[in-house]
C-alpha cells in the first residue's frame, strides 16, 4: 500500500525501489510492481515497454502459483476449500488479477487471431475465479484471515470491473456474453467498486481510479453523462502532490461537470509538478486543447494538439487532424505556427492510422475519411472541421451550462454557414450545409430555442436522400431531435425516433462515420 501511494504520488521510481526486493517471493510486491509497469506500457505505448510488462506480469502470476493451487473451484465444495490455508484465497486473486493484465497486454501487443484466442483464454479464467471467489465470500463459507479485507477488495475490484466493462458493451454482444457466464450488470458493478474504493484495503485506490475514470472519461465520451460523481470516494484517498494521477483525474472532473478558466490553470500546474512521467502531461494537454477550442483560441488549442502529436503515442492521426483543423479555422492571411500548412496535414493523417487491440478508434477512423478530402490537387475546404470535431467528443453537451461559449460557437457557425452560401454549388455542399444545420441546432438546444433546434435537426433528415459523403449525420440528427422530445416530455414520439435511427446506423455506410456517443445513447433507451 505505501508503494501504490508512492506511485499515486508520482514517486515512479521509489514505487518500483520499494516492492523489487520482495517481486520473486510475495505475490503482492509482484502483483503491484507488475501493475506499475503495465500502467506505464499503456501510457508510453512503447512496444518494449509493452512485452517488458507481459514478462513482469507471468513472473508474478508465477509467483501466484507457488503460493496457491489457482484453479477454478468449479469442481471444488466451497465448504471443503474453507478448509485451505487462507493464503490459498489471496493467492487465486492475485493470479485472477495477473491474468486479466496479461490478457489486457496481449490485445495491445499483437493483432494476431491466435493471440485474441489466447487473450480471450485468460479474460475467462480470470472471470471464473472471480466470480467463484466472490460466491464463496458471499457463502460465508470463508474463513476470515487478519487480512481478510484485502480479500474482499480484491474480489469487489475484479467483479466489479467486469460487470461495468461488459455493460458498456453494445446488447446484442451483451446477451451473447451473458449466456456464456459473464455477467454485466452496470449499477451492481458501480456499486461493488464503490464499496472496495470506500475501505481500506490494497485495491481502493484502484477502484477509485477506475470510478473516476469511468465518471470523468466514459460517461462523457458515450453521451451517457450522469449526475452522480465520485468527488467523496476521493476524498478517501488523499494524496500530496497536484500533479499525482486522482488530481489529474479530479480536475477532469471539474472540467466535465462545467468548463471553467480555472481548469486551464488547474492542468497547466499538472504540468509543472513532474516530469518523470510525462505521458500525464498528456493527459492535461487533451484536456488543455478542449478548453481552449471552447473558448474559441484556435492557437492555443493548435499548440497542445501540436504537443500532442509530437510526444504522444496514442493516436497521432487524430492528432494531426486536429493540428490541420485549427490551422484551417484561422483567417486565410493569418501567419500559421511554424510555418505548417493545414492541407499538408490533412495529407498526412492517414498515415499515422494505428490499431489497438486489433481496431482502428472510430474518431481515428472518421478524421482519416474527413481528411481524404484534401487529396485532391485543389482541395475543397472543411467548413467547421474542429466544431464536428468537438460533436464527436460531445463537446457540446460540455459547454451547455456556459451561454458566452454556446453564443461563441453558434457565431462561428454563423459565419461558415454564410461562407457556404456565398462560394460555389460543389460536391460537398450539401454535406457541408448539413453539417452546420446539426451543430446550430445543438446550440439552439443549449440556449434553450428548442423550435429553432428541432427546425435545425428536420433540416438535415429533408436531405437525406442528398447527402453524398457524411451519412451519420442522419442518424445522428435523429438521437438529437429525439433526445430534444425527451426534454419536453415528447416520450413516445422520441422512442419512436430512436427506432428509426438505430434502422440508419445498421446501414454499412452510416455506421463507417458513427459518432462514439451515438452507441451509447441509443443502449441508454433501450
Amino acid at each position: 500500500m505505501e508503494a501504490l501511494d508512492l506511485f499515486l504520488n508520482n514517486h515512479f521510481s521509489e514505487s518500483l525501489e520499494r516492492l523489487r526486493p520482495r517481486v520473486n517471493e510475495s505475490m503482492y510486491h509482484a502483483l503491484i510492481y507488475a501493475t506499475v509497469l503495465e500502467m506505464q506500457a499503456m501510457m508510453t505505448f512503447q512496444h518494449d515497454d509493452i512485452s517488458n510488462a507481459g514478462n513482469t506480469m507471468k513472473s508474478a502470476q508465477e509467483v501466484c502459483q507457488s503460493q496457491g493451487i489457482t484453479m477454478s473451484f468449479s469442481s471444488i465444495n466451497h465448504i471443503l476449500y474453507s478448509l485451505f490455508p487462507f493464503i490459498n484465497l489471496h493467492a487465486e486473486v492475485c493470479y485472477a488479477e495477473c491474468q486479466l493484465q496479461r490478457a489486457a497486454l496481449t490485445f495491445l501487443q499483437d493483432e494476431n487471431m491466435v493471440s485474441f484466442i489466447k487473450g480471450g483464454i485468460k479474460v475467462r479464467n480470470s472471470y471464473l475465479i472471480y466470480k467463484d471467489l466472490h460466491s464463496l465470500i458471499k457463502s460465508h463459507n470463508c474463513l476470515k484471515g487478519p487480512s481478510h479485507v484485502h480479500l474482499e477488495g480484491g474480489v469487489s475490484f475484479g467483479i466489479g470491473a467486469f460487470n461495468l466493462t461488459l455493460s458498456l458493451f453494445p446488447p446484442r454482444i451483451l446477451k451473447v456474453l451473458e449466456f456464456a457466464g459473464f455477467s454485466g450488470d452496470k449499477e451492481y458493478g458501480l456499486s461493488l467498486l464503490r464499496d472496495g474504493a470506500t475501505g481500506m484495503n490494497l485495491r481502493s485506490m484502484l477502484c477509485a481510479l477506475l470510478l473516476l475514470c469511468y465518471y470523468t472519461f466514459l460517461t462523457f465520451i458515450l453521451g451517457t453523462t450522469e449526475h452522480q460523481r465520485p468527488m467523496l470516494i476521493f476524498n478517501t484517498h488523499q494524496t500530496s502532490n497536484a500533479a499525482s494521477l486522482f488530481h489529474v483525474l479530479i480536475n477532469v472532473e471539474c472540467h466535465v461537470m462545467s468548463p471553467c478558466y480555472q481548469a486551464v490553470a488547474l492542468f497547466e500546474d499538472g504540468c509543472k509538478a513532474q516530469q518523470a512521467w510525462k505521458q500525464f502531461h498528456h493527459m492535461c494537454y487533451w484536456e488543455l486543447m478542449w478548453c481552449f477550442t471552447y473558448k474559441r483560441a484556435w492557437k492555443l488549442a493548435y499548440f497542445y494538439a501540436d504537443l500532442l502529436s509530437q510526444e504522444s503515442r496514442w493516436s497521432k492521426a487524430m492528432y494531426v487532424y486536429m493540428k490541420a483543423a485549427y490551422l484551417s479555422m484561422l483567417p486565410k492571411e493569418e501567419a500559421r505556427p511554424f510555418g505548417e500548412d493545414e492541407v499538408e496535414l490533412f495529407r498526412k493523417v492517414p498515415t499515422f492510422k494505428q490499431k489497438i487491440a486489433g481496431k482502428s478508434p472510430p474518431t481515428e477512423k472518421f478524421a482519416i475519411r474527413k481528411a481524404r478530402r484534401y487529396k485532391a490537387t485543389c482541395p475543397i475546404r472543411l467548413p467547421v472541421p474542429v466544431l464536428e470535431m468537438m460533436y464527436m467528443w460531445n463537446g457540446f453537451s460540455m459547454i451547455s451550462k456556459r451561454p458566452e461559449l454556446t453564443e461563441g460557437m453558434m457565431q462561428t457557425l454563423v459565419d461558415a454557414e454564410r461562407t457556404l452560401l456565398e462560394s460555389p454549388e460543389n460536391e460537398y455542399s450539401v454535406d457541408d450545409r448539413c453539417l452546420i444545420h446539426l451543430l446550430k441546432g445543438l446550440c439552439f438546444k443549449n440556449q434553450g430555442l428548442l423550435q429553432a433546434a428541432e427546425e435545425c435537426f428536420n433540416k438535415v433528415l429533408s436531405s437525406e436522400k442528398k447527402i453524398r459523403f457524411d451519412h451519420y449525420l442522419v442518424p445522428n440528427s435523429l438521437v438529437e431531435l429525439s433526445l430534444l422530445y425527451v426534454d419536453q416530455g415528447r416520450r413516445d414520439e422520441a422512442i419512436k425516433i430512436l427506432h428509426k435511427a438505430k434502422q440508419e446506423i445498421s446501414n454499412p455506410v452510416a455506421k463507417s462515420s458513427l459518432i462514439l456517443h451515438l452507441q451509447g445513447l441509443i443502449q441508454s433507451f433501450f
